[in-house]
């Protein structure tokens, strides 16, 4: 691991974290805070968006598939970026407020969601951009 590396890591890391922040906070003014609906915006959102930088780096290759590439984007800004932690705290505290429904809709809305948003960032750029 280079100080580069590790760098680009942290830059990321912190580009990534201020915009969950700020994702998830306009979401949660607008549609309201009662089910974790930014949270789910961020993640739907990280994993479409980790699925355009897979597919740019399998079809495109160049800078997209270089290490540096990878350690800023992948691990810093998007790994800063999704909020899985999050998703799992709001759904075990959807569980021991009794809203065991919404917990299980959570766990089924976002892992869906997130599946589709990969399959989808990867085929559109399989597609429309190479």
């Amino acid at each position: 691991m280079s100080v580069a590396a590790c760098f680009l890591v942290l830059v990321g890391g912190f580009l990534g974290g201020v915009s969950r922040f700020a994702l998830s906070g306009i979401v949660g003014r607008r549609v309201g805070e009662t089910f974790p609906w930014g949270t789910l915006a961020v993640n739907v959102s990280g994993a479409f968006l980790i699925g355009v930088t897979a597919g740019l780096a399998r079809f495109h290759g160049g800078v997209f598939a270089g290490d540096l590439f990878r350690d800023f984007v992948v691990v810093g800004v998007l790994g800063g970026y999704t909020t899985v932690s999050s998703f799992c705290l709001q759904t075990l505290n959807l569980a021991l407020a009794g809203e065991r429904r919404h917990a299980v809709f959570n766990i089924a809305l976002s892992a869906g969601l997130c599946v589709a948003a990969v399959a989808v960032g990867f085929w559109t750029v399989r597609q429309w951009l190479f």
